[in-house]
């Protein structure tokens, strides 16, 4: 294989593929870059591009602020002239995002080779959107690029070895990119110094089941703010957020800052005592930077951090939430456990498709 098409939309995205998009160069793989626009804010988007040192993307859609309904139909539209155009040997999807069912729907539609990074995830919660995302997507995949022995389980489960696809367990692209980056972070990012950061918690809510839950929301704005009279509260906060924070009168009294960089998350993320976030990625960032988690949903499909005692589950419920910032703070856990891969996850994905 020596062209693909790379579809990415959403900030974990980015993260991703900076790790594989390096590693296809080095095999002599042709990338054609598609950025689907659904994470339009500058530092949820073009930053990370100048950051990572991600090639500009060749097609940018422009797509977002719509129903699920009307971004995915959007995207698939504007994804399918490009691979009517480009014609590619396969189309790489990552992780969970309308950007990555799009984009499978598209490719499939048109008999072209599907490869899932991030695939048999499963949170087993069918009201999130992620999870109808990545079963709808992992069933069209041809190639199917797993992080973790529980995703290859949970296809095995479901049937996927009577199924004509490739599954292969090659560990997490964001731990490569997190141990790529952080050394360029120590040396680009000032955030600890510019917020004159000591004791604190980095905070991240960002999935509708929160924020467009009102009570929810306001319960775990309660949490945190209870939280913050102990140690101080880092919340970077996504500006759909804050404008719901502001339509209903909901007011944090812990530090929010405008959404961050890269190099600025790892920082964060190196010099916190604790996570508190509803983001998958995160969970994994946390556990990669050897900091505990609590994680503001009832499932989590990183299940791993979970029994290993890394991670534990809250929900929304602002007691829950204190009592395990209470835990966490106290734990002693060995962050040497290997759960996902010793960083060559990207390499083994450019030898594979180098090799088909």
């Amino acid at each position: 294989m020596n062209r693909i098409l790379t579809i990415v939309g959403a900030r974990p995205q980015f993260v991703k593929a900076a790790a594989v998009s390096r590693k296809l160069k080095e095999q002599g793989i042709e990338e054609i870059l598609v950025h689907t626009g659904q994470h339009f804010d500058a530092n949820m988007s073009e930053v990370f591009f100048e950051e990572m040192e991600i090639p500009q993307p060749t097609y940018h859609l422009n797509i977002h602020g719509l129903n699920h309904g009307a971004m995915t139909g959007r995207m698939m539209e504007g994804i399918e002239s490009i691979l009517i155009k480009e014609q590619p040997e396969a189309v790489m999807v990552f992780g969970d995002t309308n950007s990555t069912l799009a984009g499978a729907l598209a490719a499939k539609k048109l008999h072209i080779p599907v490869i899932h990074v991030e695939a048999g995830l499963r949170s087993f919660n069918m009201a999130m959107p992620e999870e109808i995302n990545r079963i709808l997507t992992d069933r069209i995949a041809d190639i199917l690029f797993c992080p973790t022995d529980a995703a290859v389980h949970n296809l095995q489960r479901e049937g996927y070895d009577h199924f004509q696809t490739m599954i292969i367990k090659n560990g997490d692209v964001m731990q490569d990119a997190a141990l790529y980056y952080a050394q360029k972070a120590a040396v680009k990012s000032t955030i600890i110094e510019q917020l004159a950061l000591d004791r604190f918690v980095l905070a991240t809510i960002h999935r509708q089941e929160n924020t467009d839950d009102i009570d929810k929301l306001q319960n775990l704005i309660k949490g945190l703010n209870d939280i913050n009279h102990e140690i101080q509260v880092v919340l970077p906060m996504h500006p759909r957020t804050k404008h719901i924070l502001a339509q209903n009168h909901i007011k944090p009294t812990f530090t929010i800052i405008e959404p961050v960089g890269y190099f600025d998350m790892i920082r964060l993320l190196q010099h916190c005592q604790l996570v508190i976030t509803d983001s998958g990625g995160v969970q994994k960032e946390a556990f990669f930077f050897r900091k505990h988690c609590i994680t503001l949903r009832e499932q989590t499909e990183w299940v791993e951090l979970i029994e290993n005692g890394f991670n534990t589950l809250v929900g929304s419920d602002e007691t829950l939430l204190f009592a395990a910032y209470h835990e966490m703070q106290r734990k002693q856990s060995d962050f040497s456990l290997n759960l996902y891969g010793n960083g060559t996850a990207a390499e083994q994905i450019a030898r594979t498709l180098k090799e088909i």
